[in-house]
């Protein structure tokens, strides 16, 4: 995000009318003592969205908008300056005038410093560009394309070292340079691949790499199973993980740096057939929480979540299958309770994001801290707002319940498919009726779509199996197809080789909010409480069903209908 004086942030907003000085200095203020910048906060509150925010800019600093992902570029033309060049000055250099200027994307127009050494590293005037975070991401992707070419011929190579190796032993090999090299260029690899998880596997006759990129597990390459014990010992040594620990599974972690980036690797190893399978959980160290638009919603939905989390106790519940994003959103609505004047302590497995003055307890079984105990201390720290990673057994979600009903704000995840059936499934884990109807003030589901790569996204006409997919889906969420008005235009990525001809890169939530009405309450209690009937009421009470989301979605051109349809499905 760019960062401006804040003097010079409050006169942009004032003058636009987007806030008042009073609110903008309590802001600043809690920015400073989180360390912040004041512009994630104000758009986390939702005070103003991002896009709107980077128009005001562009027209206060007298400069034009530039949208990469709209636009052509020339390799060429991108390549006159390195990527650690761009990405250190915040820059892309995207199109050539011919006047012989070059125009310059950059998240902050007015870096004099920056247009002054570009020209004299171009020997040619610069034209600057405002330009967003998310764009400039979008830009350094391209020069992925290349890097990717160049890591896999230096894993090639790192290959065939290894297996000239004269070390003897696993733990001599893993210190040997061409194992080093191999499990460096790897992580590398997998960063600038944008993948969030790396599967090494052991077979009968190879070890195969395996990357999940926006959710999808793609094959990267086979490696020989003679180096398979080095790279494993390795992995080990850099995770403080025992060596010579082969039977039973072992959890660790360590920080890896890459072009100036730090990212946590978590670190899982289990014992298969042919040797030991690792699992490696790739995270930004420096990720600040989103807001709750950034990561999908759309406002009304936020709004939802906003007046829940808005009152000072209740429990608020995030729900979705493993990998659908249920800790992020977490942290998002912790982002925004994060207050000078609330304690907010957490208890996870395991701590994903340090947050700044929230205090989190990592569960540690060997040392006896689990969730239902550690949940037990926590309430003798003197807590306004708990967040407990996941409600898993009847202890854990009693003991929720309680803090919840005793003036703390409870925010925690479960497993369900849907928001409604969190309600049965709490009731099936041993909270009475009447405890799960007073303490609810929302819940909270979602899953994750693949965004299409505006780069080559392209227009369509469905066929008409299409839309009668939709209507029987429909039908199964008790919705009249007939009131849903679905556009006659879908979107689609042909396919590049920026994101490598999947048609997606990324990826965005699609949600559904429950508010715990009165007349939800009183069903909740009734004798003739069941599923459909609450189903049913929440519709009429205002929720919009996760597919219903993800059809604005799909008309949006944010994501597709087959990848809706099989997130929908799974």
């Amino acid at each position: 995000m760019i960062n401006l004086s804040t003097e010079r942030l409050k006169q942009i907003l004032i003058t636009a009318g987007i806030i008042d000085e009073k609110t903008f200095n309590t802001i600043v203020d809690e920015a400073s003592r989180r360390k912040q910048n004041p512009i994630d906060i104000i758009i986390s509150r939702g005070i103003i969205n991002e896009d709107y925010f980077y128009l005001i800019l562009a027209k206060a600093f007298n400069v034009e908008r530039v949208d990469l992902g709209a636009t052509v570029i020339d390799e060429q033309v991108l390549q006159v300056i390195s990527e650690d060049i761009a990405r250190s000055r915040r820059v892309v250099i995207f199109g050539r005038n011919q006047d012989g200027s070059y125009n310059v994307a950059m998240e902050n127009p007015t870096d004099l410093e920056t247009t002054n050494f570009l020209t004299l590293r171009l020997g040619a005037p610069v034209r600057p560009f405002l330009v967003s975070d998310e764009d400039l991401n979008r830009g350094y992707t391209l020069y992925g394309q290349k890097q990717a070419q160049d890591f896999k011929q230096l894993i090639e190579q790192s290959i065939k070292e290894s297996l000239r190796s004269k070390a003897r032993g696993a733990e001599e090999a893993a210190k040997d340079v061409p194992i080093v090299a191999l499990v460096d260029n790897l992580l590398a690899y997998a960063i600038s691949s944008r993948a969030s998880d790396v599967h090494f596997e052991i077979l009968d006759d190879a070890v195969l790499i395996r990357f999940r990129i926006d959710g999808i597990l793609h094959e990267i390459l086979r490696m020989s199973p003679q180096v398979h014990s080095s790279v494993i010992a390795r992995l080990k040594i850099l995770s403080g993980l025992r060596i010579d620990e082969h039977a039973k599974p072992q959890d660790g972690r360590f920080r890896y740096k890459v072009g100036g980036k730090l990212i946590d690797i978590r670190v899982s190893i289990i014992p298969t057939f042919y040797g030991e399978k690792v699992e490696l959980r790739l995270l930004d160290a420096a990720q600040k929480p989103l807001a709750l638009e950034e990561l999908g919603m759309f406002e009304n939905t936020a709004k939802r979540i906003r007046d829940a989390i808005g009152k000072s106790y209740g429990m608020v519940l995030v729900c979705g299958p493993t990998g659908s994003g249920k800790t992020t959103t977490l942290y998002s609505i912790m982002n925004i309770l994060n207050r000078p004047e609330v304690n907010i302590v957490t208890i996870e497995n395991p701590i994903e994001y340090d947050m700044r003055y929230v205090n989190q307890i990592q569960v540690n079984e060997i040392a006896g801290i689990t969730f239902s105990n550690g949940l037990r201390s926590i309430l003798r720290q003197d807590p306004n707002i708990i967040m407990v990673g996941e409600i898993r057994d009847s202890d854990t979600a009693g003991i929720s319940v309680q803090a919840a009903l005793t003036g703390h704000l409870v925010l925690s995840s479960l497993h369900t498919n849907d928001a409604p059936t969190a309600i049965p499934r709490l009731m099936d884990m041993g909270i009475q009726p009447f405890l799960v109807s007073a303490v609810l003030n929302a819940i909270s589901s979602q899953r994750l779509v693949r965004h299409v790569h505006i780069d080559c996204i392209e227009s369509y006409t469905p066929k008409k199996a299409v839309y009668e997919t939709i209507n029987e889906q429909l039908m199964e969420l008790d919705v009249d197809p007939k009131a849903v008005k679905l556009p006659k235009t879908f979107y689609r990525g042909k396919g590049c080789d920026a994101c490598n001809h999947t048609g997606y890169v990324g990826r965005i939530g699609i949600f559904e909010v429950m508010e715990i009405t009165e007349n939800i309450r009183q069903l909740i209690i009734s004798p003739n409480f069941d599923l459909d009937t609450l189903q049913h009421l929440a519709r009429k009470e205002g929720m919009v069903s996760m597919f219903e989301d993800g059809l604005r979605k799909v008309e949006l051109g944010m994501t597709t209908v087959d990848e809706l349809f099989r997130v929908i499905r799974e």
